[in-house]
């Protein structure tokens, strides 16, 4: 588990499909609206809260994004007017909502990864992709790729590179976009072997 701090009133766990598997729990249970499920997000919140150092009481929206074959990323937020409630109002209320990415992002601390990782996309016939760079790190975002490719690209992709955490939006926001589309394509191109 990976926590982040993005606002004073907002964090962002990241669970991988192990952590869940360590708890008991698959990516499909999440989608379930269980008692099971209530009661680890709200074992997990604690948990992250009291490691981060945020007060949970109040509403609390919890926001849920699967990550083919990388894992969840949990928004918790609290509500602005709740935190001023006194101890006798204490209360923690959850509201959960589920959602789905349907993008493959990765991290390469050096550009030759990415080179050789779009040499092996290039193979299979994937020249699709963005390439960005953030705090020195390189990121390709791999989005709409075939079912009948799919596992081979989430492989390939971790053979030369990490899952990242970083989420879409700030990585746009904060990042350099170099390669806006057919990046895998481009640096084939450019770059020999």
């Amino acid at each position: 588990m990976k926590l982040e701090r993005l606002t004073t009133n907002k964090i962002k766990i990241f669970l991988t499909f192990d952590d869940l598997s360590d708890r008991g729990l698959t990516a499909e249970d999440i989608k379930g609206n269980s008692l099971k499920i209530h009661r680890f997000f709200h074992e997990m919140i604690e948990e992250a809260c009291a490691e981060i150092g945020f007060e949970i009481a109040g509403t609390i929206g919890v926001e849920i994004f699967s990550l083919p074959a990388q894992g969840l990323i949990i928004i918790v937020s609290r509500d602005e007017e709740d935190q001023f409630l006194n101890d006798e109002d204490d209360y923690l209320d959850l509201e959960v909502k589920v959602g789905e990415h349907p993008y493959i992002l990765y991290s390469f601390p050096i550009l030759e990864d990415v080179i050789q990782l779009s040499y092996c996309l290039k193979n299979i016939n994937i020249i699709a992709g963005s390439l960005y760079s953030y705090e020195d790190i390189y990121y390709l975002l791999l989005e709409e790729i075939p079912d009948a490719v799919f596992d081979a690209v989430i492989s390939l992709a971790a053979e030369y590179g990490s899952v990242s955490t970083l989420t879409l939006p700030r990585l746009q926001e904060y990042g350099k976009q170099i390669i806006d589309q057919n990046a895998a394509g481009m640096i084939t191109a450019y770059f020999s072997r």
